[in-house]
């Protein structure tokens, strides 16, 4: 039975995970963390470092700004952490490659597998297409997103980045511009409004032909069991820097 801290238990991406936990015979949640510490089918503290319980695993979905304080804890008790949380800056990035160093750290853009297979077919599509076809991004979430565009939009970027040998730049704003679109561009644009969920769509638009490839998410239950399956894997992992291309290969 793999045992699970989970952090942002009381959110709303806390709560489902609950349930998807509750649904499996491999895990168990024994502590939580949140702010509100309200009553949980097991002990929620206020803060990390408060957490009493043993551990196998740990699974973040809280703020970027509770990130410090997330790998130290992880680090010193050399519990690996399973990152769902979105929004850092490079800074964070950065610490969370030198937190890898020292525990095992699973960290990803996106928990779903269809987003990810998604990533793997835009950077097939880019090594064919990408001399011939200009290359856009839409992404589509709720109001209360508040990060833009998303982490999802920039990992399908970067994953496209990987298959151009020419250096490409990220267009987010054109509005201010009176300028043709430039080749060396991908353009991101984010589109909030509603309870959506997440929606993604990579273009390739060239000469009289366009190929859409899409990825929507209908739940937040998919993110959850991806997470709580990231879990699973990561226990007793040693140091290093996993994603889901590690889980699912």
């Amino acid at each position: 039975m793999i045992r699970i801290i989970l952090c942002g238990a009381n959110g709303k991406m806390g709560k489902v995970i609950q349930s998807v936990v509750s649904s499996r015979d491999d895990s168990e949640i024994v502590a939580g963390v949140d702010i509100n510490t309200s009553e949980a089918p097991f002990p929620v503290y206020s803060n990390i470092s408060e957490v009493k319980e043993e551990a196998d695993v740990i699974i973040d979905f809280t703020n970027p700004s509770l990130l410090s304080g997330l790998l130290n804890f992880a680090t010193t008790k050399k519990i690996p952490v399973v990152i769902g949380t979105t929004g850092f800056d490079e800074k964070q990035k950065n610490q969370i490659k030198a937190a890898s160093e020292k525990t095992a750290v699973f960290f990803t853009y996106n928990m779903s597998i269809g987003i990810n297979l998604l990533a793997n077919l835009a950077k097939k599509a880019a090594q064919i297409l990408s001399n011939d076809f200009d290359i856009e991004i839409i992404e589509k979430h709720h109001n209360q997103k508040i990060d833009a565009p998303s982490g999802t939009a920039l990992m399908l970027a970067d994953a496209i980045c990987e298959e151009i040998t020419e250096p490409m730049k990220y267009e987010y704003d054109r509005h201010s511009k009176r300028e043709k679109r430039t080749k060396n561009e991908i353009g991101l644009h984010a589109v909030r409004g509603g309870t959506i969920v997440g929606e993604h769509d990579i273009i390739f638009a060239g000469r009289d032909e366009i190929i859409t490839l899409s990825h929507s998410a209908r739940s937040k239950e998919i993110f959850a069991v991806g997470a709580v399956n990231a879990a699973v894997f990561m226990a007793g992992k040693a140091e290093g820097l996993y994603s889901m291309k590690e889980m699912i290969d």
